[in-house]
């Protein structure tokens, strides 16, 4: 049996899950709604405020479909409950970041500025070296941060460019000399 996949999701107040045709999941919560198709062999029961996924048989497609059937409902829930978010840190002379209305400008030393638009995910920046990047979508949020980082990934001599907070970069000592 899969360690995550057996373990039960309780439902916080205010928070509606319904499962139509074809394990198209819908989770409503106070900081939006969430629709996701998951995997049809899966089983998704729901007992009053507790969630349960559980597999046809034992086959490995459904083994390791058990376990993220069960962690994508999981990280939904949250989304609509808590929401989710990414702080990224940009590093490098004349490099910063500001929020021009609902459009995030990045000044990376390109010959241009880089604009990313507000759409599900909101951007907060707090200070030009700082972008935290929230939503309620777990997958969305980590694939914005992902083509913000991008744009200038941090280099391993000088320590330039976009990272993220909790990431740590390896320096390499660059020429030996004499």
């Amino acid at each position: 049996m899969s360690r995550i996949g057996k373990m039960p999701i309780n439902l916080p107040a205010g928070v509606e899950v319904t499962v139509a045709d074809g394990n198209v999941v819908t989770v409503k919560g106070p900081k939006g709604t969430l629709t996701q198709a998951l995997c049809p062999k899966m089983t998704i029961k729901q007992d009053g405020a507790v969630i349960t996924v559980e597999r046809p048989d034992d086959e490995k497609e459904n083994r390791s479909l058990h376990g993220l059937t069960r962690s994508l409902l999981h990280n939904m829930v949250v989304g609509v409950t808590e929401g989710y978010q990414k702080e990224l840190q940009i590093n490098g002379v004349g490099y910063k970041a500001a929020k021009q209305g609902t459009t995030l400008v990045l000044n990376l030393g390109h010959s241009h500025d880089i604009r990313f638009e507000e759409g599900s995910v909101t951007f907060d920046v707090p200070n030009p070296n700082t972008i935290i990047v929230k939503g309620i979508s777990k997958q969305e949020v980590g694939q914005i941060a992902a083509q913000i980082r991008e744009k200038r990934p941090p280099e391993p001599y000088l320590g330039k460019g976009v990272k993220y907070a909790d990431e740590h970069i390896r320096r390499k000592s660059g020429k030996a000399g004499k």
